[in-house]
């Protein structure tokens, strides 16, 4: 009995370190010029917190107590930004493509994609799957969604 015992006390350390490895892992540091390049396009930001997407630079932070991202690539050049909305704030045209091409199944949570070129987008998470649509609610494409 006390041999399982220290077995699993074992066991259990083991994979708590390599979890605690894997979440390090995911948090990276950019370049200078890609922090310097969010810190000029997003003063007065918390809850920093960079990741690899691709050959990009993805941060999460917090704006005037609002979810947001950004995209950066190597160079600092601003790609996108994604702020998470209410559902409410999707336009009528994207809420009415969802309720008809999904079944009628409920909108999770809803993001506004601002792109370097001003366009537009929007990001609805129906049945664990991000729904892009334009600003006239015409569908774009579906992502599995990562969270």
């Amino acid at each position: 009995m006390k041999k399982k015992l220290i077995t699993v006390i074992i066991t259990n350390v083991l994979s708590i370190g390599l979890f605690a490895q894997e979440n390090h892992n995911k948090m990276i540091t950019p370049p200078d010029k890609v922090k310097a390049a969010f810190a000029e396009m997003f003063a007065g930001t918390s809850k920093v917190k960079w990741e690899k997407e691709g050959n990009n630079y993805e941060v999460n932070f917090v704006q005037h107590k609002k979810e947001m991202s950004a995209v950066y690539d190597n160079n600092g050049i601003w790609k996108e930004t994604e702020e998470k909305i209410a559902v409410a704030a999707l336009p009528p045209a994207a809420v009415s493509y969802i309720k008809t091409h999904y079944n009628g199944a409920k909108i999770k949570e809803a993001a506004k994609i601002t792109r370097s070129g001003g366009m537009v987008n929007y990001e609805a998470e129906v049945n664990k799957m991000d729904v892009i649509l334009d600003t006239q609610g015409n569908f774009i494409k579906e992502e599995k969604d990562n969270d």
